[in-house]
């Protein structure tokens, strides 16, 4: 705790991310009793109304609060950034650390696998598999987590070759250990470290490119509030109501630097070397 303590203290922006991201998640879990409106609630009488004290980021094209909307827009965005770290991690971890135990043809095929999707722009892949689900914000998380699967794959296999080299893995196998006692407590231990840094790095990457399917219409729909759908609506009032832009693309801008800003922390922190380097 006191290493914590003090590498947390020599890395003041991980700490200003880490605030960051305290104050935007209390402020989204709160969202409910924080909003002074119902994110859906039409006031046609107040349509496309400039920030002032009864509505601080002003109203849409249809009377509808934005500070409101983009209170509630967080809890979508960011549930996709956590959930497509989460599960890409994990399964990606799981598929890379077998592929790497293993090895032989298994392993081989495993790989060219991620070699077949890693070769095509990720951006384009997403954005086609997004287009074959369907425009939903589900269908565009997914399509991010599956595209994400085999950078992480790659990512634990590499460790995985590594690991198994070690000495304390060869005395292991030596005196009979099984390949799941060996993957449980020695190559996922070891193996955690890198991937636990790209996932925290994967979160503001995720939310990012959720905003941008919502942007071009494959992502969350109306009426439900999304930051990137939100951006995308308000791109069209961008010359007189610029607040309706410019407000959640803020949001989405404080939210994914401080994910950077937490991400490159936790390197730091894992991953001496990277900080030396």
């Amino acid at each position: 705790m006191r290493y914590l303590l003090y590498q947390l203290r020599r890395n003041p922006l991980m700490l200003l991310g880490l605030a960051i991201l305290a104050a935007v998640g209390m402020a989204v879990i709160l969202a409910d009793w924080v909003a002074p409106y119902d994110p859906e609630r039409i006031d046609l009488v107040h349509r496309l109304a400039a920030p002032s004290a009864a509505h601080w980021f002003g109203t849409d094209e249809v009377g509808r609060d934005i500070f409101s909307r983009v209170l509630h827009g967080g809890r979508q965005s960011i549930g996709v950034g956590l959930f497509v770290a989460g599960c890409a991690s994990l399964v990606g971890a799981i598929i890379g650390c077998f592929s790497g135990i293993v090895g032989g043809r298994l392993d081989s095929l495993i790989m060219r696998a991620m070699d077949v999707v890693l070769s095509v722009p990720s951006l384009v892949l997403i954005m086609a598999l997004a287009a074959a689900l369907g425009p939903s914000l589900f269908n565009a998380m997914l399509a991010i987590t599956l595209v994400r699967i085999p950078f992480y794959v790659r990512l634990a296999r590499g460790q995985t070759l590594g690991i198994r080299e070690m000495p304390y893995v060869q005395a292991a196998w030596t005196f009979g250990a099984t390949r799941r006692h060996v993957v449980r407590w020695h190559v996922a231990r070891n193996a955690a470290s890198p991937i636990v840094v790209q996932a925290t790095l994967d979160i503001g990457g995720a939310i990012l490119m959720a905003a941008a399917l919502g942007f071009i219409g494959l992502g969350a729909q109306q009426p439900t509030a999304e930051w990137g759908a939100m951006v995308a609506t308000g791109r069209n009032f961008l010359l007189d109501q610029w607040w309706y832009t410019v407000t959640p693309g803020c949001a989405i801008l404080v939210t994914a630097l401080a994910c950077n800003l937490v991400g490159d922390g936790v390197r730091d922190l894992l991953d001496p070397k990277s900080r030396a380097a």
